[in-house]
């Protein structure tokens, strides 16, 4: 019998690798992931030993800004899943580099669904849009639902509402199974540094080494999130393209633990054995010129359809966040301090 298989791009970022780690766990699809010739593997250094034996994971290398290197990947690959997870995914990134910012996220989806399109169109195929597509919600909107105006907030809220709208356009003009996700803030181990919780995490560990002063820096802490686990969200994009695919369709995904910056901020300080010396202190170079504030998911249609809910509890996604800084900071001394 010929097994599935699985294309990821951005399989070496938090969620691509850890939705690698579920489907090892939960299937026994073959897993190709698409990686820039340059990319860190840190987040996948424990697949290693399978991609070097070829087993069940093959990494193909090209780049979303690169035509031909996605059509040769999709034609050499026919995948029978894809989930396009890669994308210049920093807000704060996207001021100061709005065209890269666009070229990857909004052509780099439409190179990839096209290649589909010619290779493999009945592909059953996830579109990782994001909850930043909403924007400045008025707090009577709250909570979010799918038919909620778009007010994009930033270059990368921009590029994802073009994100979205292509997968959507896609499934409707070629009848391609495409479903694009909204997925609130998702955190956890691997998380990157330039994110509020992960670069808190990062400080309280170097803190605790005596890296740095005992202080940390911060920005915007009055915005409002619902978080979600990482190792929920990949369960979630699981479901999305096995439970009865509707093609077209766009769901809103996210936790049900909704606080400000400032309780991640402490609950992570109180974690620390330094919380009594630790101070905080604003860094201007962290703050937005416009913060999406007000991000609160309702996830009725996906959980109705899908019968999926959060299991991961924000405490222990927090614990693990801070956990998974003090080992990287234990095993190396080279760290850039944002």
């Amino acid at each position: 019998m010929i097994k599935k298989r699985a294309f990821i791009t951005g399989i070496t970022g938090m969620v691509g690798s850890h939705l690698t780690d579920f489907l090892l766990a939960h299937t026994d699809w073959e897993i190709v992931g698409l990686c820039r010739w340059r990319s860190p593997l840190d987040n996948i250094s424990h697949l290693v030993p399978l991609i070097n034996r070829q087993e069940r994971i093959h990494l193909v290398y090209g780049d979303l800004r690169d035509s031909a290197s996605i059509d040769y990947v999709m034609k050499e690959t026919k995948p029978d899943y894809v989930f396009h997870l890669a994308a210049q995914s920093f807000p704060q990134t996207s001021f100061t580099s709005p065209l890269d910012t666009y070229e990857t996220n909004i052509q780099g989806t439409a190179r990839v669904l096209e290649a589909l399109r010619h290779h493999k169109p009945d592909a059953i195929i996830h579109v990782c849009a994001s909850s930043e597509v909403f924007g400045r919600v008025p707090k009577e909107k709250l909570p979010i639902n799918e038919h909620c105006t778009f007010h994009p907030a930033s270059p990368y809220a921009i590029s994802k509402v073009g994100t979205d709208l292509i997968g959507r356009f896609y499934a409707e003009a070629y009848h391609m199974t495409i479903m694009t996700t909204r997925m609130f803030t998702h955190t956890g181990p691997r998380r990157g540094d330039v994110f509020a919780e992960s670069t808190f995490a990062k400080q309280i560990a170097l803190i605790e080494k005596g890296s740095i002063p005992p202080i940390v820096k911060v920005g915007n802490l009055n915005s409002l999130r619902t978080i979600a686990d990482v190792r929920d969200a990949v369960r979630a994009y699981y479901l999305l393209v096995t439970h009865q695919p509707i093609a077209g369709e766009f769901y809103n995904i996210g936790g049900t633990y909704t606080c400000t910056i400032k309780a991640i901020l402490d609950y992570l300080i109180a974690l620390s054995p330094m919380k009594d010396t630790i101070k905080v202190a604003v860094d201007k170079e962290r703050l937005r010129p416009i913060d999406a504030d007000l991000q609160v998911p309702d996830t009725t249609k996906f959980e109705r359809h899908t019968g999926w809910k959060p299991q991961i509890g924000f405490e222990k996604t927090m614990q693990d966040l801070l956990q998974y800084w003090r080992q990287r900071v234990n095993q190396s001394d080279s760290f850039l301090v944002r």
